[in-house]
């Protein structure tokens, strides 16, 4: 077995475990420890705070370790941990211990994914290996919630638990038997690898996070999770207000949205070399505004799912266009992971207070109103991005011509 068949199989277990219990959290508090939603708001948020902290030291730390493998294994150990000690946990601060463990190996397992698939097959292979990685990871998230949701009825809300807890010993078991030979830590950071002699520096991380184009690009990325993050909640509430049952049709929507994502995510990796990685961001963020005009405008539960459509088709090619970006940003300076944690650290803001957002919109301005209103910041992105394609254009143009040029040179027969 490859290597790039051991990264799909990673990809696969850590895509329901990631975000720990997620929205089963709520419901086995609730059944089991009568906690009310404002308690359980409260633990969420604090751990989301806690989780925004943690993502830039925790990039850092997998480029200045190099071990990816081995920091996968210990965040899928620590999101185990975390949720098997939510079993008997019923106090307060004991449920939010457990619920900080687990999102802090979730916090740490993508930059360190990101790290072993970059050392595995270098820059230009990333983009779409990237797409695999990301196609597979929504191909677990539905196996998951699939076994979650059958085996509920007959063996009760803890089956969440024992899902959660298989794949994330399968994922450890995939990362450990992951070929190590296929690894190049020089590759990873994107040094040299013919020249083993050289000691390349990292560069300093002040210089890296001030980049312009990688702040404009965190910034854009908070403004869409800021429009992004919130919208499925408040389309819930929505159709519980106009009487329909918003818990069936919101899980059907998460199944719909998913299940876009896959061949999204797939055709995202091809294209990202041939059109532009910063392109397929415009079509995300595009896409978003079109969204909340349809959540706002149509109350049938039916005709909704087209809006999730639109949802699969964003969410796909962010997650496959974000490291992709953030690879060629910081290209060489040792700091990839460190750039990737800061990044994903300022749009988790954005998607921390959507909910917040929308539900002051839907407050003042009502449901069509609201949902405008989450697809606003979304416009501010959308010319963020163009910006940014702007700027790196010439750059792009440059490398293309040299590239030409060195061709040339090769194809011209050398004087006799």
């Amino acid at each position: 077995m490859n290597a790039t068949t051991h990264l799909g199989l990673i990809n696969v277990f850590i895509g329901d475990i990631q975000g720990g219990l997620g929205p089963f959290l709520g419901t086995w508090l609730a059944e089991t420890g009568e906690w009310s939603p404002a308690r359980v708001g409260f633990v969420t948020t604090l751990v989301g705070v806690g989780t925004l902290l943690l993502s830039g030291p925790f990039g850092a730390l997998v480029d200045r370790l190099g071990r990816p493998r081995l920091l996968i294994g210990l965040a899928c150990a620590a999101i185990l941990g975390g949720t098997l000690l939510l079993l008997p946990a019923r106090a307060f601060m004991t449920v939010f211990g457990a619920q900080m463990l687990a999102a802090a190996g979730g916090t740490l397992l993508l930059p360190a994914v990101t790290a072993l698939t970059l050392g595995i097959v270098g820059k230009d292979r990333f983009p779409r290996q990237q797409g695999r990685n990301q196609a597979f990871n929504h191909v677990g998230i539905l196996i998951a919630a699939s076994i979650i949701s059958f085996g509920t009825a007959h063996l009760g809300p803890a089956v969440a638990f024992w899902v959660l807890g298989a794949m994330a010993l399968l994922a450890i078991v995939a990362t450990a038997t992951t070929p190590g030979h296929c690894y190049n830590e020089r590759r990873a950071v994107g040094w040299k690898e013919d020249d083993a002699e050289e000691k390349p520096e990292r560069a300093k991380i002040w210089s890296v996070l001030s980049n312009r184009r990688l702040l404009v690009l965190a910034v854009a990325l908070a403004l869409f999770n800021l429009g992004n993050g919130g919208m499925l909640t408040l389309l819930g509430q929505k159709l519980v207000a106009t009487a329909h049952n918003g818990t069936v049709w919101t899980a059907r929507y998460v199944m719909v949205a998913q299940l876009v994502m896959i061949p999204v995510a797939l055709f995202a990796g091809s294209l990202a070399d041939k059109r532009g990685r910063r392109k397929l961001l415009l079509v995300a963020f595009a896409v978003l505004p079109v969204r909340a005009a349809l959540s706002g405008f149509i109350d049938d539960p039916m005709w909704l799912i087209s809006a999730e459509v639109l949802d699969g088709v964003a969410s796909g090619i962010v997650g496959v266009a974000v490291p992709v970006v953030v690879a060629d940003l910081t290209w060489g300076s040792g700091r990839t992971q460190t750039a990737l944690g800061v990044v994903n650290a300022v749009q988790g803001i954005g998607g921390a207070l959507s909910a917040w957002y929308g539900g002051l919109a839907y407050a003042l301005l009502g449901w069509t109103g609201s949902f405008l209103a989450l697809g606003a910041p979304a416009l501010v992105a959308l010319a963020l991005v163009v910006w940014l394609d702007a700027t790196t254009e010439p750059g792009r143009r440059a490398r293309r011509r040299e590239a030409r040029a060195a061709m040339r040179s090769a194809e011209q027969p050398e004087p006799a």
